[in-house]
């Protein structure tokens, strides 16, 4: 069963304008089976494949002469030397839609992109499912926080507790093996459970890398790496002052709240009502979909959060443009409480336009005074509704 996903119209357009585009994600996420729905004229490669892997380095030239334009060739960071080629061959070729670049380690590939493919590619992320495109939407919010948006829970009916602990297995032999030499992968995957226990807080990374009995340096080398593979993104503080968004200290959130519920060991959805963390899976699953949306849209997204030497903060920070940006507070309760909209009701303009929302728990949206506030059932609205400001914005 094709679940057809908000970035195939970008993917589309994108590929008659540029030679080569690049699609990367988190493992399992669908980037493989979009292509081929997408672009069934197109041979595919999976470089993953040891048999591929030795035809193509025998002759690399000869290979992409001889097939010619129009390839998918997927995992394709496996094999870094072929980028000279492609590049070689695309320039002479001069035509776009040649090749479309697919892999799971942004890491590596987008490294071989900058060096040899700059100008050439047009680089776009697919992540597991947004809340607008899974087929058979959760009733309730501690439901879809606990499955999370992995295709295969929704395409086979495979359980959370099934598909993510073998997800994670897979990914830490594999990928964390491939990108870094980590000696002690249990010590790394009890670094990526104190990742998921920090959910929506300011990094301390003196913390985390005590807590995981490794140094700072570790931590933060760890850090990049949990990023690269898409499993965590780190949420920068909003400032107008750009050099002070640099200093201050990011918030970690994971962009699968369904993976993170793994790692925390929470069995089923009703855990998620009476856990700790609570408040900030609905902080994370929200920011999550905002980003993902942004990304599916063939987007930018300039998300942030704000707080205040005082201890105020505001969840999201989103900058439209124009002069404008989104201030957004996250509430995992399903009754309004006027301390919901308390910091929105302070957060300075500053010469700026603010918009404020509140998102929680709820199911209907209404406004108070110039806060809207959104319903949890009307969240998928809200998302393409922030999209569409957006394009209207930057004149998309």
């Amino acid at each position: 069963m094709f679940i057809p996903r908000q970035l195939s119209k970008t993917l589309k357009k994108q590929l008659q304008l540029f030679p080569i585009i690049s699609l990367t994600g988190p493992r399992q996420s669908g980037k493989t089976t979009l292509l081929k729905q997408l672009f069934p004229d197109y041979q595919y490669f999976n470089l993953e494949r040891l048999d591929y892997r030795e035809l193509i380095t025998s002759d690399p030239m000869g290979f992409l002469k001889t097939t010619g334009p129009k390839l998918i060739l997927d995992e394709v960071q496996n094999l870094p030397e072929l980028f000279h080629y492609i590049q070689v061959v695309a320039d002479e070729r001069n035509t776009p839609g040649q090749y479309i670049l697919s892999g799971s380690q942004s890491f590596l590939l987008n490294d071989k992109i900058a060096q040899s493919l700059a100008g050439r590619v047009y680089i776009s992320h697919l992540f597991p499912f947004d809340l607008t495109e899974i087929p058979q939407p959760a009733a309730d919010i501690y439901t879809t926080i606990w499955k999370g948006f992995y295709p295969r829970l929704y395409e086979y009916g495979i359980q959370p507790h099934d598909f993510y602990p073998s997800y994670i297995a897979t990914y830490v032999e594999r990928d964390v093996r491939t990108l870094k030499a980590i000696e002690n992968l249990n010590t790394f995957a009890r670094f990526l459970g104190l990742c998921a226990g920090r959910i929506g807080q300011v990094l301390n990374l003196s913390s985390l890398a005590n807590d995981a009995g490794i140094t700072v340096n570790t931590a933060k080398s760890w850090l990049s790496l949990l990023e690269a593979s898409f499993i965590i993104f780190q949420l920068q503080p909003y400032h107008r002052n750009f050099s002070k968004r640099l200093i201050k200290s990011p918030k970690i959130y994971f962009y699968d709240t369904g993976l993170a519920c793994s790692l925390l060991q929470i069995k089923q959805a009703d855990m998620i009502k009476t856990h700790y963390l609570y408040g900030s899976l609905v902080e994370n699953i929200v920011i999550a979909e905002i980003l993902k949306k942004h990304h599916h849209s063939g987007k930018q997204a300039s998300v942030y959060y704000w707080r205040e030497s005082n201890g105020t903060e505001i969840d999201c920070i989103i900058e439209q443009g124009n002069n404008e940006i989104m201030a957004i507070e996250i509430k995992g309760g399903a009754t309004f409480n006027r301390d919901f909209v308390k910091n929105l009701k302070n957060f300075p303009a500053r010469d700026i336009k603010v918009h404020k929302k509140l998102i929680y728990n709820a199911e209907n949206t209404m406004s108070i005074a110039d806060i809207q506030m959104i319903g949890w059932n009307n969240l998928p609205k809200f998302l393409n509704e922030t999209i569409d400001t957006y394009k209207m914005a930057f004149r998309l």
